[in-house]
């Protein structure tokens, strides 16, 4: 659903011989609302995603920042993340991520710590810096009249907001608080990777992004991590978008639809997509090139039959040297994406 699309090279997928466990999986929403239902039931299947990928064992689900998009319902992490905290028991929550530019670090710090205190051990706190949205005038909304924040400027939001959280801010941000949210920082460029490792932060990359800067961009975080009192060693979060079912031609059917919000992303109308149902995106042609530019994007991610999502994961894995996966499923239908998390982990 997200318009970065500048990079679709290809990991090597050359089979291991030996089969070896995937690392921990975790899952990305973004609250996909089927045209003509109401947001009640988009959200809904978020909390039902969450409660089945906590059955599953996956170790945390997250929810993203995204403003103004037909299709997407995921615009207020703290909220939604607090749903989902309340409705389950066990799996970690969080955002991936607030958009810092957008808000107050303070409002940030107070809102995150809330929800830590309410939930202890269970808060993760992913902050990024994208527009989340494609419409200029949103943008402006979001930020009073401002223009989007230079590198300067969230920098420097972002040392605030750690200085709020462990105390060096100078404000109250809760009486009594006595757990924290773990922050981490979402990135997809080296510049990215360079911030996380001079602040000791965990780093999430968006690979489903930019797959293409993902070795370079983590081997560089690894090498000039600091430890913090955040995190004492590196550690790093990929999200790759995966589509599981019974074969690799269902997988590919089934993802149409979010193939075509991506191409109205790709033609610059990506807000005003609607997600349409396997059925109908079947039907749908796209320009030739446009369809190959997609193949080559799909490529670099998880689809397929079981065996397939498998190979795929581990390649990503063992290229980005990740200690975490975060699987994001972007499927029309709530069963669609449950059997995919559920084919997904017994595969694993």
């Amino acid at each position: 659903m997200n318009a970065h699309l500048a990079d679709t090279s290809v990991l090597d997928e050359t089979p291991a011989r030996a089969r070896s466990p995937l690392p921990p999986l975790s899952v990305l929403e973004l609250a996909l609302m089927q045209e003509g239902s109401s947001a009640r039931e988009g959200l809904q299947a978020v909390v039902s995603t969450a409660q089945r990928a906590a059955e599953l064992g996956f170790r945390r689900v997250w929810v993203a920042e995204h403003h103004g998009y037909r299709s997407v319902g995921s615009v207020a992490p703290p909220v939604l993340a607090t749903h989902l905290a309340a409705m389950t028991s066990a799996i970690r929550v969080g955002s991936g991520g607030v958009l810092l530019p957008h808000h107050a670090p303070l409002a940030v710090a107070e809102q995150f710590t809330t929800l830590a205190s309410l939930n202890p051990g269970r808060v993760d706190l992913g902050i990024g810096r994208g527009p989340g949205t494609s419409d200029p005038a949103t943008i402006r909304a979001l930020r009073r009249g401002a223009d989007q924040a230079t590198d300067a400027e969230y920098r420097a939001d972002l040392i605030e907001l750690l200085g709020h959280l462990d105390g060096r801010g100078g404000t109250r941000v809760l009486p009594g608080a006595d757990t924290l949210p773990e922050p981490w920082l979402l990135s997809s460029s080296v510049t990215g990777a360079d911030l996380a490792a001079e602040l000791g932060l965990p780093i999430a990359f968006a690979y489903h992004i930019r797959p293409g800067n993902a070795v370079d961009a983590l081997a560089r975080y690894r090498e000039r991590f600091r430890p913090s009192r955040w995190r004492e060693a590196p550690y790093a979060l990929v999200s790759v978008e995966t589509v599981c079912a019974a074969t690799d031609g269902d997988a590919i059917a089934l993802g149409r639809p979010a193939r075509l919000a991506m191409a109205a992303a790709v033609q610059g109308r990506g807000g005003d997509a609607p997600l349409l149902s396997p059925a109908q995106a079947a039907v749908e042609t796209l320009p030739a090139e446009l369809e190959e530019r997609l193949d080559q994007m799909q490529a670099t991610q998880a689809y397929g039959s079981a065996e397939t999502v498998y190979g795929r994961l581990s390649a990503v894995a063992a290229q980005t040297g990740a200690d975490e996966l975060m699987l994001s499923t972007p499927l029309y239908h709530l069963a669609d994406r449950l059997r995919s998390l559920e084919l997904v982990t017994a595969a694993a």
